[in-house]
């Protein structure tokens, strides 16, 4: 019987464009739902903006733009990358739509009658001279766990430890760098210490879903066990979850509790059935009736640094409210480069627009990715050396070298026609054939990986068969028309198969064969049909390029670096004329140096902390160790150049560049001058 299947990415905060581990994310779920619907089974495939938060409304307010305005651009501008790299999602929704309103305040009323909230007052971090209460993302100090300094107030990027922002050691505020100080606000809790909840998670955590496959992934289990199994003492850190927010805050409005908004992460999630709601609403499907079918099935993918969200609070939300839980949480790794986490912010990304802008096929990256992923929450290393090795070895130099050594017989010998295929041929097409059902169960193990591997010693076999028959010596020799036609049919009918197995992966890719071949489209099961003896295919049109090394080294290229200085005695020469346009490309914006300290194991480096009036701090290293001792500089206002690409340096990535006066010649005139900007001048505003 066909399935019926619901399947979610992560939402992307709405704060920004999307970044390679998005894409990385959204290509692992396509691929997934492309193969499903390639069984015959019904697929909903839905994503959204994640629009509320703190984050949203402070980004908005230094906008100028209401939150809904900066939301609704920021979603504008996603088209380009999903459709870029072939992403079918089936509906794109925001967290702030009518839908998710209705929902989430429907399950926290149901989650109350089931007598799982509470209030209680609480001691909550508030900003004195933003006069507001802090949330957890703006709230920064030492993780209490294992000490990493600039964590956020929820959890620890370093060691993945969660905890409340009142356990932070040396904690400050990350709008202002001014010490929050406690004052106490009424707030709302979901009790995941009651027992019910407890037993509950321990039963689904560890717990399969009607395809006998487990809901998590064993080392995602490993992860989470921490806060269900008791320690030696019989305690469990699976204490209650606080899911209100104190206004001004753009959100969720709590029933009967004015003023009160729902934490970001309670109605976040629920953006995933609002999303298909509101999709479902559109195709004339009602959204009650589906999700209440037994025969619906429920999936995500996810990135292994959301795991508590999604695999402990998601599904008891669920369950307690009366709903179906997941059949499965997918978690994935980071996508790391030279073993560190891409990250556009410290230089180190690959930007997926400029991917395209540089003219690279999007199903290499499709292609690479998916060769490196698997079924287990591990990071994903990018080379570009392997990739152009992959791309132009696997699909260029295996599976399409196949078409381009046969098409071009069978259209000009054959008047593009297919012929009988004789007893070798046969047992080459049956042994492709017999591989089918195990690429599906790869495929539907998430194993991709495991399946283009196989996909591709199938065509090596394949290239045997054509340089064992050298259907171009064939061509040349009398009486070997028969032969010929049998070689480039098995070339052909081979090809069919092998583009079955991609058509996941490469879906544009595969629609192009299936012109060429003058097919139906491909689906699992066709794989195993022969084209037939007399079938016409299409005119061959070169169906790939191979990647150009210029194209990665310009994909990966660093900043120019700056000519030398010419210096004068006693000064140095006014640079060379730079007009308006040159100066406008500098980005100088205020900051606030919210902490100072030395740097282990260098005289000279000082490492700042700067607040630009953004979302989160800025790391900086500055060459002015001679000149001021850390807690001179601590609270003080400079300059910095807000644009600069972010560089790795021994201790770690600097991300800008804070601006000081110094004489040339400094042995002569030693002295180091930190920029500072008047009073009255906020972090962020821009020098002009």
């Amino acid at each position: 019987m066909p399935r019926q299947l619901f399947v979610t990415t992560a939402l992307p905060y709405a704060n920004g464009n999307f970044h390679i581990g998005h894409i990385m994310e959204y290509i692992q779920a396509d691929i997934w739902v492309r193969y499903q619907r390639m069984m015959g089974n019904t697929v909903h495939f839905v994503c959204a903006d994640d629009a509320h938060g703190a984050p949203i409304m402070i980004a908005a307010e230094k906008a100028g733009k209401t939150p809904q305005q900066f939301v609704a651009d920021i979603a504008a501008g996603r088209k380009p990358y999903l459709d870029g790299f072939h992403i079918g999602f089936d509906n794109w929704h925001s967290t702030d739509g009518v839908e998710n309103h209705e929902l989430a305040q429907a399950i926290y009323r149901d989650l109350r009658a089931n007598e799982l909230i509470t209030t209680r007052v609480i001691a909550q971090f508030f900003d004195p001279q933003k006069n507001m209460f802090l949330p957890d993302r703006f709230i920064k100090g030492e993780c209490p766990k294992c000490g990493a300094k600039d964590q956020y107030g929820d959890n620890c990027e370093m060691c993945g430890a969660v905890y409340s922002p009142t356990e932070l050691k040396n904690p400050y505020s990350a709008l202002s760098g001014a010490t929050p100080v406690l004052r106490d606000s009424e707030h709302y809790f979901f009790k995941l210490s009651d027992p019910r909840c407890v037993a509950f998670l321990e039963k689904w955590t560890q717990g399969s879903n009607a395809q006998g496959r487990a809901h998590l992934q064993s080392e995602v289990y490993n992860k989470i066990k921490e806060w269900l199994l008791p320690d030696e003492n019989g305690k469990r850190d699976l204490g209650d979850w606080d899911i209100s927010r104190d206004a001004p805050y753009f959100g969720i409005e709590i029933p009967d509790a004015p003023g009160k908004y729902f934490y970001v992460w309670l109605d976040a999630p629920i953006g995933y059935l609002a999303s298909l709601k509101n999709y479902l609403g559109k195709i004339g499907v009602d959204y009650d009736q589906f999700m209440a079918d037994p025969a619906t099935e429920q999936y995500h993918f996810i990135g292994k640094d959301i795991i508590t969200f999604h695999t402990l609070f998601w599904p008891v939300t669920l369950h307690f409210s009366g709903r179906k839980t997941p059949n499965a949480v997918f978690v994935h790794g980071f996508l790391t480069v030279n073993s560190e986490k891409m990250s556009k912010s410290r230089g180190t990304g690959l930007d997926p627009l400029k991917y395209l802008s540089l003219g690279m096929n999007p199903e290499w990256l499709r292609y690479y990715l998916a060769a490196k992923l698997n079924a287990r929450n591990e990071d994903v290393e990018f080379s570009p050396e392997d990739f152009m090795a992959r791309v132009n070895a696997d699909l260029v130099g295996k599976y399409i070298n196949i078409a381009s050594r046969a098409a071009g017989f069978i259209a000009k010998r054959f008047d593009g026609k297919l012929g009988a295929i004789t007893a070798d041929g046969a047992e080459l097409l049956t042994l492709l054939r017999a591989a089918q059902t195990g690429i599906e169960e790869l495929y539907e193990d998430r194993e991709y990986a495991k399946a283009l591997r196989e996909t591709m010693l199938l065509a090596d076999r394949v290239n045997g068969y054509v340089d064992a028959n050298k259907p171009w010596e064939l061509a040349k020799q009398t009486g070997m028309e028969a032969r010929l036609h049998d070689v480039c049919t098995v070339c052909i009918e081979a090809f069919a198969v092998l583009t079955a197995y991609l058509k996941p992966v490469l879906p544009a890719l595969a629609a192009q064969v299936e012109t060429f071949l003058n097919i139906a489209p491909l689906a699992f099961g066709s794989g195993s049909q022969a084209l037939g003896t007399g079938h016409r295919i299409g005119e061959y049109k070169h169906l790939m390029q191979r990647v150009d090394i210029k194209q990665l080294e310009a994909l990966f290229e660093a900043p120019a670096a700056p000519e030398p200085e010419k210096l004068l005695p006693g000064g140095e020469e006014i640079a060379p004329t730079i007009g308006i346009d040159d100066f406008a490309k500098i980005d100088l914006r205020i900051a606030r140096i919210v902490n100072c300290e030395a740097v282990e194991g260098s005289s000279k480096l000082l490492r700042l902390t700067l607040d630009a009036g953004e979302e989160k701090t800025r790391n900086v290293f500055s060459g002015i160790a001679s000149a001021y001792k850390p807690e001179q500089l601590i609270g003080k206002l400079t300059v910095l150049v807000a644009n600069l690409a972010p560089r790795k340096m021994k201790f770690g990535i600097s991300e800008g560049m804070v601006l000081a006066a110094s004489h040339a010649d400094e042995k002569a005139n030693p002295g180091i001058y930190v920029l500072e900007p008047s009073a009255g001048a906020q972090p962020g505003m821009r020098v002009r």
